[in-house]
C-alpha cells in the first residue's frame, strides 16, 4: 500500500504531465507589434446625445500632410487604414445642416481655403479607393484655422462642450478644422421630464429639472415648485435654497430671491470646508448682485 506521501508525489506528477499536454496543444501567443497609425476612439457625452469616433492616426514623420498623405482637392478618409466611423445618438446639425442619428463614414476634401466634409452610409471601406459620391448623406464645408503649433499625429476631437452644442475638430500639422455641431437637447429632454415628473415614482430629479429648466428659460414657475419640493424633501440643503434664490431672481421676485439666498448663507455658515467656502461665495455674489 503507497504511503500518503507517494501517493501525493503521483498526484503531483500527473497534474504536472497533464498541464504540459494542455500547453503543448495550446497556440503561441499572437505576435503584436506597433501600428503605424494607431487606432483611437472619442467617446462624449453632449447634453443627452452620445458620439462616438473610430478612426486610425496618421502620423506627419517628416511628411507634408496636405501635399504627401492627404493632398488637397482629393477625397480622404479623414485618418488612416479603414474609413473613419463617427456616430451620433440623436439626431444633429452639422455646420447648420440636420444629419439623423446613426453610424456613417467620414470623409473629407482638403483645401486651402475650404474643406469639405463628408458624412457617408457606412460600407466598411478601406480607404476611399471604392468612394462614391452617390452614398453621400450629407456634405458640409467648414473653413480651416492656422496652428501655430504643428501636431503631428492626426486628431478628431469634442470640444467647446454645451448642453445643445460641441465643436468637431479635425487637426492636423499646422491646420485645425472646426464644425459646429448642434443639438435640440430642450426638444428631446422636456417631453420626457414632464411625463416623469407628472408619473407616480416615489424618487423624482427635483433639483436637476428644476436646473434644466432654468438655465434653458423654460418654465420658471415649475422651476420653483420643484426646488420647493426638493427643499420640503431636505429641508436642511442650504445648496438647494441658493437654487431657489437663483429661480427667483430670475423669476423677478427680488426681494424673495434676497431672502433664501440670506436664508442659504446662514445655512453655509454653520457647514465645514470647501462647501462652506463655496457656498458662502455663490451666496454672497448673488446678493451683491441683487443690490
Amino acid at each position: 500500500m503507497k504511503s500518503p506521501l507517494l501517493r501525493s508525489a503521483f498526484v503531483s506528477l500527473a497534474v504536472v504531465a497533464c498541464a504540459n499536454g494542455l500547453f503543448a496543444q495550446m497556440p503561441p501567443p499572437a505576435l503584436v507589434l506597433p501600428e503605424t497609425s494607431p487606432a483611437a476612439t472619442v467617446k462624449q457625452r453632449v447634453g443627452v446625445t452620445d458620439i462616438e469616433v473610430v478612426y486610425w492616426r496618421p502620423a506627419l514623420r517628416g511628411r507634408s500632410a496636405f501635399v504627401a498623405l492627404a493632398p488637397y482637392g482629393s477625397v480622404w478618409r479623414t485618418g488612416a487604414n479603414s474609413a473613419t466611423l463617427i456616430t451620433f445618438g440623436t439626431a444633429v446639425k452639422v455646420q447648420g445642416a440636420t444629419l439623423s442619428a446613426g453610424t456613417y463614414e467620414l470623409f473629407s476634401i482638403p483645401g486651402k481655403d475650404e474643406w469639405t466634409v463628408i458624412f457617408q452610409k457606412p460600407a466598411k471601406q478601406w480607404g476611399s479607393y471604392k468612394y462614391d459620391q452617390a452614398n453621400d448623406v450629407l456634405r458640409v464645408t467648414a473653413k480651416p484655422v492656422a496652428l501655430t503649433t504643428p501636431v503631428e499625429s492626426f486628431t478628431i476631437d469634442l470640444g467647446d462642450l454645451r448642453d445643445d452644442a460641441a465643436t468637431l475638430a479635425l487637426s492636423w500639422e499646422k491646420t485645425r478644422v472646426p464644425l459646429k455641431l448642434q443639438i435640440d437637447t430642450v426638444g428631446l429632454l422636456v417631453p420626457k421630464i414632464e411625463a416623469h415628473m407628472a408619473g407616480t415614482a416615489a424618487k423624482k430629479p427635483y433639483v436637476p429639472a428644476a436646473m434644466f429648466y432654468l438655465d434653458n428659460n423654460l418654465d420658471l414657475k415649475k422651476a420653483l415648485a420643484w426646488i420647493d419640493a426638493a427643499i420640503a424633501e431636505n429641508p436642511k440643503a442650504f445648496y438647494f435654497v441658493y437654487r431657489k434664490a437663483k429661480i427667483l431672481a430670475k423669476l423677478g421676485d427680488k426681494a424673495g430671491a434676497l431672502a433664501a439666498a440670506q436664508t442659504s448663507l446662514a445655512g453655509a455658515a454653520q457647514a465645514a470646508g470647501e462647501l462652506k467656502e463655496e457656498y458662502t461665495r455663490l451666496n454672497n455674489d448673488l446678493i451683491a448682485s441683487l443690490k
